[in-house]
């Protein structure tokens, strides 16, 4: 049976796409437009008329976080999730903050970029957004010294979920430099080859 993931690859369906590649399960993306999400078709597997979506047999869901830890749980390969109940919730945790603490911020930025025409733009929304951004950063870059991941000594699904949203900050060209453990950290994670396959061999 063949998994379908619904949603552009410069989208958060980026983080589906990578863990599908990571556990080296058969899938299909549906390169469903962004335009189309309020179709009725399309609000028949997501209400929300936004992507991801995925579909296994009868499972529907959305919410790429809940995604990524269905198909983990199911197809645990690779060392995606640990073994340990502690590790698992840890994996939870690290996933949860990425979300709460970076995912805001960074989208905000990222939209204002690049999807807002210069007149619509929000100088005081960035300037926040930028303002609030060090503080996660430097706990992240706290939680990284002297470790290569995030959980255990192998990369799981907590990097995967944390970097999805990390690799923004590449996109909006944020600087790094003062949080070098990150800037490694995510370095390693997007060398992965499976992440390459998500985007499109970029």
């Amino acid at each position: 049976m063949t998994v379908k993931i619904y949603g552009p690859t410069q989208s958060r369906a980026a983080r589906p796409l990578w863990i599908v590649h990571e556990l080296g399960i058969p899938f299909e993306h549906v390169q469903i437009e962004m335009k189309d999400t309020k179709g009725a078709d399309y609000l028949k597997i997501n209400p929300n008329g936004k992507v991801p979506a995925m579909i296994d047999g009868d499972l529907v869901l959305f919410e790429s976080m809940a995604i990524n830890r269905y198909l983990a749980e199911k197809h645990n390969k690779n060392g995606m999730l640990p073994a340990s109940l502690a590790d698992r919730a840890r994996v939870d945790q690290w996933s949860y903050w990425g979300m709460l603490e970076l995912e805001r911020q960074l989208l905000t930025i990222l939209i204002d970029m690049f999807m807002t025409p210069p007149d619509k733009r929000n100088p005081a929304a960035v300037a926040e957004a930028q303002k609030a951004l060090p503080k996660p950063f430097a706990v992240l870059n706290a939680h990284l010294q002297g470790r290569e991941y995030l959980v255990g000594s192998g990369f799981t699904l907590a990097d995967l979920d944390v970097a999805s949203v990390c690799s923004w900050a590449k996109l909006i060209k944020y600087d790094l430099d003062s949080v070098p453990n990150v800037k490694a950290w995510l370095d390693r994670c997007l060398a992965r080859p499976a992440y390459k396959a998500a985007r499109g061999g970029k």
